[in-house]
């Protein structure tokens, strides 16, 4: 899920990583728009209806393994 999500978002995450880039404590502030949209997109793949989503698949895998 966290993969999937860091994949998807990549190009919100490396606005991030170089809008932090040799900052400290200012980062809070000056990246705080670069943030926002990071968190956003990467709220679309990591919410609870996507976890309960990956919880079915997981158990209809299992339930088809047990089959076999």
């Amino acid at each position: 899920m966290k993969a999937r999500a860091l994949k998807e978002c990549d190009h919100y995450v490396a606005l991030f990583a170089e809008c932090a880039q040799g900052r400290t404590f200012s980062v809070v502030w000056s990246c705080r728009e670069q943030a926002k949209k990071m968190n956003v997109c990467l709220h679309q793949y990591t919410n609870d209806q996507v976890l309960e989503e990956y919880k079915k698949n997981y158990v209809a895998e299992q339930e088809g393994r047990s089959k076999l």
